[in-house]
């Protein structure tokens, strides 16, 4: 049997007189008595069919999501009747057979933009949700967007490779997915949380070229940027240094905006040091579409009298201005953003304002010298009118707090302008609040100098580098350890014996040693790419099937219970209070069908 012979958004006037099958979704119903209109909706589009409910009688039980299929003529509407909304809105077609294939009940919402609808109830229906236009525009466009990516890398002769979706339990920064063993009880599985490891070990194995749209998972906090499970393009290359992977992100980056956005990027995209941007802009992830840079004060208060600024200044702090042009606050609002600093971690934020005579008003101007005074409007380049921002405190404080307020106060509206910078020569490790050093990518980067990185580990420098988007880090990347040596090195200086490295490692070190050839990759975030894209401030968007921001999926009920006779075979059992709390959860709960 055949359903249709012509999408319904591809009719246009030059169709009109022919006869077509059509075959979708009833959007919009008008009964106007002697005739019905139908807003027959495919995913091509939408075009309005006429009715004759004299000679379809079934015609007056339709009801929004009906799927029907029709045979008709097409014509050009009536003048006046002309809808400008639609690309099909010159012509209609008048039905000549109509078949009802499938009913609807009532619609828990209804899918037209006109209506705000709860996500919850969204991501329950979401098989509903997937029928509204925003969302299957989302959709299209990350196939799209999915589609160029795989174009480009196949014409520059990568190869498509799968790596494992089991794998053992590796640190790569978040908490890992586990999966029981069965067969091994007491042992598990992890999920990757990307396939980096299997990625070089497709170098060693000559490979020389590889990408996959892999699948990743990572049981960390929820963000609007962040799911447990998700999508990047994963790219490796042998025989690369840095400026080969940039080149090759950014031809990919090219097609993907040309195909989605329709527009062409300049390339090479900016480059920022890590360092040029935390002092910059307060921030490893910079929104480049405006500037309102962070200015180094800490010379000019060298030898100041105010006790705030010096203490800050005797401890090894900084201090640091941004200029955050002309706003409307009251004295309340300006002293609310010293309480925002605080709660950003700051000791306290001074204001202050640019009068018409060039003068600073603030609380605190009657602690500085005129000189001084001078020295904080010139370096923050402050007019009339102008508000300046300063923050005394440690280094990575007072850049974070003021890249808060510069994006707060800078940032533009929506996300018309795309402006992709790389920043590069990330630190190798950080240091945690315990004075731990961690792996400030992974611990496979190779750095720039393994000397340095030996004598002086919290100041080296790695070969690594991110792609940045409008203020959203797109992906990382980096130059990989090739050599067993200076990957044992690496794990030393973490802490990881050699016991544990070669529990952990030791299958991975071990294929290191085989000849392994220099090698460099890269991974992007399909979604964060395709929302920021398509102008949505959240991933869930333009992902089939999310989780909320809990974890949960309201369609299927996951993560749920499951039996004791499982969990047995599993060699699995739940700690007492952990029953406990599911038992008393489980008396709250409405009963089936409520």
């Amino acid at each position: 049997m055949t359903f249709r012979d012509t999408a319904a958004g591809t009719l246009t006037t030059a169709d009109a007189g022919s006869t077509v099958q059509l075959a979708g979704w009833a959007s919009r119903i008008r009964n106007q008595g002697g005739v019905m209109f139908i807003d027959l909706r495919d995913a091509s589009g939408v075009v309005q069919i006429v009715i004759d409910p004299g000679v379809h009688s079934e015609a007056v039980d339709i009801r929004r999501e009906f799927c029907l299929s029709i045979t008709g003529e097409v014509a050009v509407r009536p003048e006046g009747s002309e809808n400008p909304d639609l690309p099909t809105g010159d012509i209609e077609v008048t039905v000549a057979d109509l078949t009802v294939l499938s009913s609807a009940r009532a619609l828990p919402f209804q899918l037209d933009e006109r209506t705000e609808v709860d996500e919850l109830v969204r991501l329950q229906y979401r098989y509903l949700d997937l029928r509204r236009p925003r969302v299957a525009a989302n959709l299209r466009a990350r196939s799209t967007a999915i589609a160029a990516m795989r174009r480009v890398l196949n014409q520059a002769g990568f190869l498509d490779v799968e790596t494992p979706t089991l794998i053992k339990s590796t640190p790569e920064g978040a908490r890992d997915v586990l999966v029981p063993s069965r067969l091994q009880k007491g042992d598990f599985y992890a999920l990757p949380q990307s396939p980096q490891l299997f990625k070089q070990l497709l170098m060693v194995g000559g490979i020389e070229r590889y990408y996959q749209i892999a699948r990743c998972y990572r049981d960390e906090d929820f963000r609007s940027d962040r799911q447990i499970e998700f999508s990047q393009l994963d790219i490796e290359g042998s025989f690369w240094g840095r400026d080969d992977v940039l080149a090759t992100l950014e031809s990919v980056m090219v097609e993907v905006v040309r195909d989605v956005r329709k527009i062409e990027l300049e390339t090479p995209f900016r480059r920022l040091t890590y360092q040029e941007s935390m002092d910059r802009y307060g921030t490893d992830k910079p929104d480049l579409r405006f500037e309102m840079p962070i200015a180094d004060l800490t010379g000019l208060f060298a030898s100041t009298e105010f006790k705030a600024f010096a203490g800050a200044v005797e401890a090894g702090g900084v201090i640091r201005g941004l200029n955050i042009g002309g706003q409307e606050m009251s004295r309340s609002a300006l002293d609310g953003l010293v309480d925002d600093a605080k709660d950003a971690g700051a000791g306290g934020l001074v204001w202050m304002v640019v009068e018409d005579e060039g003068g600073l008003r603030s609380p605190v101007a009657k602690f500085l010298s005129e000189a001084e005074l001078a020295g904080v409007r010139s370096a923050l380049e402050g007019a009339a009118g102008d508000h300046l921002l300063i923050v005394a405190d440690r280094t990575r404080v007072a850049a974070d707090v003021l890249g808060r307020f510069r994006v707060r106060f800078g940032a533009p509206e929506g996300h018309d302008e795309l402006n992709f910078v790389w920043i590069t020569d990330f630190p190798v490790f950080e240091e945690t609040a315990g004075g731990d050093l961690v792996a400030a990518h992974h611990p496979f980067s190779a750095p720039v100098d393994v000397d340095e990185m030996a004598t002086s580990p919290a100041t080296a420098i790695a070969q690594a580098y991110d792609l940045v988007l409008n203020g959203s880090e797109l992906g990382s990347g980096s130059v990989r350890i090739h050599d067993p040596e200076t990957q044992q090195k690496v794990f030393e200086i973490l802490g990881i014996s050699a016991e544990e490295a070669e529990r952990r490692f030791g299958w991975f070190v071990e294929a290191l040693g085989y000849g392994t050839p220099p090698h460099a990759g890269f991974a992007v975030g399909i979604a964060r790419l395709v929302s920021i894209l398509q102008h949505e401030p959240n991933i869930r968007e333009v992902i089939p099937f999310p989780k909320t921001q809990t974890g949960v999926d309201p369609l299927t009920g996951s993560p749920s219970p499951v039996d004791d006779y499982q969990l047995a075979e599993l060699g699995i059992d739940l700690r007492p209070e952990v029953r406990a709390a599911r038992a008393e959860a489980a008396e709250g709960e409405p009963p089936p069908g409520a």
